[in-house]
């Protein structure tokens, strides 16, 4: 028995053999059978998934998987079963409905968790907020490794110089949205139909290892870009626009100007986005990065390019 399992079984009642069915880079999880149903033991790779996702369900208990325990020195969880992945829900019915109540979920967790930012930037989630962000990008613009210039999926030359031209432009979109009002909060990074979890009413949001304390708009960059790909939806389009408007219903304000900021919100994501990519792919060896550093370049790109909400080349 090695240590994983002796501290799931000081932790569960454990009714059968426990089996890894996920092992990659960012995590590795194991399916628990317990006296009371399964459960499931997680390893992150990042040490602030544990207590975040945590913190979230005392917070939040409807809106994140229940957390049974963690182990604060490695990072572990131990996880009650969070219901039926709403990915198979969309391939058997693929109405925006499902959607539009988890990204009503994801919005009213976010609400909640605003007033908790310094608590969460305490836990090591990382700190992406608007008044950092422009700095971020120019620095990444002067890595020439991650932009691949004029690599194959990489930048042109051409295309960093715009960008870094751009740069003012970048932070003045970045303090409209901040004067906006609508407070930093969690922003989960990764919302896509895998991520998010159907249980009896509730909308379960699960694996939060990219989580950053951002704008909270931020999080429609990656649920409106994978949901326009995946149901063939036309980006800009008014199921688009539908699905941003269901994610937009809990926060207060005049609803043209908070779509208005969402679609700010869209592009200064695109941004955080290739720049979260460099955090994945930075530390592991140059060999090792893959098809994973292309995704820097790629989200550089769609911010030039400047399309509407939900394009996904």
């Amino acid at each position: 028995m090695d240590e994983p399992e002796a501290w799931i079984r000081a932790h569960a009642e454990v009714t059968g053999p426990i089996e890894t069915t996920h092992e990659q880079l960012w995590s590795t999880v194991r399916r628990v059978p317990t006296a009371d149903g399964v459960w499931w033991w997680k390893a992150p790779d990042g040490a602030a998934e544990a207590p975040l996702t945590a913190f979230l369900a005392s917070l939040t208990p409807d809106a994140v998987t229940p957390v049974v325990a963690i182990d604060p020195v490695h990072g572990w969880l131990l996880l009650r079963d969070a219901g039926t992945r709403l990915r198979e829900i969309l391939e058997r019915d693929p109405d925006l409905s499902h959607w539009e109540r988890a990204l009503g979920t994801v919005a009213e967790l976010q609400l909640a968790a605003a007033p908790h930012v310094d608590e969460m930037l305490a836990m090591g989630v990382p700190d992406r907020r608007l008044e950092r962000l422009p700095d971020l990008i120019e620095a990444l613009l002067g890595q020439d490794e991650f932009l691949m210039l004029d690599e194959d999926e990489g930048l042109t030359h051409d295309q960093r110089d715009t960008l870094v031209a751009q740069v003012p432009a970048i932070r003045a979109m970045c303090q409209e949205l901040a004067a906006a009002g609508v407070a930093p909060s969690v922003q989960h990074d990764d919302l896509n139909d895998g991520n998010v979890y159907v249980d009896g009413d509730a909308s379960r949001i699960v694996d939060w290892g990219d989580a950053c304390i951002s704008h909270p708009f931020h999080v429609l960059t990656v649920a409106l870009r994978a949901t326009t790909w995946k149901l063939g939806l036309t980006p800009g389009g008014p199921e688009v626009r539908r699905l941003r408007d269901a994610y937009l219903e809990p926060f207060a304000g005049d609803r043209a100007e908070l779509a208005r900021l969402a679609d700010l919100a869209y592009r200064t994501g695109t941004l955080a986005r290739a720049y979260a990519w460099m955090t994945y792919v930075a530390p592991r060896p140059p060999e090792e990065r893959g098809d994973d550093l292309e995704s820097v370049p790629y989200g550089l790109r769609k911010f030039l390019e400047d399309g509407p909400v939900g394009d996904w080349s």
